[in-house]
């Protein structure tokens, strides 16, 4: 669908919010210092429950189709697991370093669409790759070799952009029969009912916390992944989507910004350097297909 022309201020107003607001997910994640499943499931439980508040309000409310449902709880069980994986790694690493990581799945997306749906694949794809691998393994291994062990939030981080790739691939065949509301509140409330029962039966607690933490996880919820993709998809439709995705990476400065700000996490020589090429990678990646 060809992006609307109209009011494109707002439609960037609207884009930048939505970068300050996911730019936020790994400092609440710090702050609530929960296990990364706990944070996980906090984050669609209120995400989940401001989203279908909508949706009760809507005019027109309109149901999934049984294929389209299984889309939805295939698309869902690859988002929890990258939430998962990634809340869990950014205990482990800095949460710049994780967000970066994280971030990767535009690499993986082209491969599973090459893969799944036999799309060509440009030259700057292939270069982006390459140097986005780069950066990575600078990354990655400039901690193996700093503290001669590989550093397993980074890896896990490396992780969480395939899960996030998976999710991206499969919801993308329902996202083409349904609007962004209804895609989105089913997907936070299957990912609810997914989670909810892998704490259970991990023993994780769910409850005790401070005001701090509860803080920090309503916050999670509400403020990257209700308001900041909320915005961000308003943006979609008014803006090219290259322009959107590329954009995108700017929450991985956001979230450097706030990091060094309110966590005191200062990054490495070797982060730096990775994760300027992990940027140029990707950057190239989104490029693809342009002439």
């Amino acid at each position: 669908m060809k992006p609307s022309s109209l009011s494109p201020w707002r439609a960037y107003f609207a884009l930048a919010v939505g970068v300050i607001c996911i730019g936020t997910s790994a400092i609440f994640v710090k702050i609530a210092n929960v296990p990364g499943l706990v944070s996980a499931f906090y984050r669609v439980l209120f995400a989940g429950i401001a989203l279908f508040s909508l949706y009760l309000f809507r005019r027109k409310k309109r149901l999934p189709s049984p294929p389209d449902l299984g889309w939805i709880v295939l698309g869902s069980l690859f988002f929890a697991l990258d939430l998962a994986l990634w809340n869990t790694s950014i205990l482990l690493t800095s949460a710049a370093v994780s967000t970066l990581l994280a971030n990767n799945s535009p690499l993986w997306v082209g491969l599973g669409a090459m893969l799944l749906f036999r799309e060509r694949l440009s030259q700057k794809y292939w270069l982006g790759l390459t140097i986005a691998l780069t950066g990575m393994v600078l990354i990655v291994g400039g901690k193996a070799v700093q503290e001669l062990r590989f550093n397993t939030g980074d890896l896990l981080a490396i992780a969480t952009s395939f899960c996030y790739a998976g999710y991206m691939l499969v919801t993308q065949k329902a996202r083409s029969r349904m609007d962004t509301l209804t895609l989105n509140t089913f997907t936070m409330l299957a990912c609810t009912l997914l989670l909810l029962p892998a704490n259970l039966f991990s023993s994780q607690m769910l409850t005790g916390f401070s005001l701090r933490t509860w803080l920090a996880l309503v916050g999670l919820g509400l403020v990257p992944q209700f308001v900041g993709w909320l915005v961000i998809n308003y943006a979609m439709g008014h803006l090219p989507a290259a322009r959107v995705s590329v954009t995108l990476l700017g929450q991985v400065l956001v979230t450097a910004i706030l990091g060094f700000l309110l966590l005191r996490e200062s990054p490495s020589l070797a982060d730096i350097a990775g994760g300027l090429l992990v940027l140029a990678g990707i950057y190239l990646v989104n490029q693809q297909g342009k002439t």
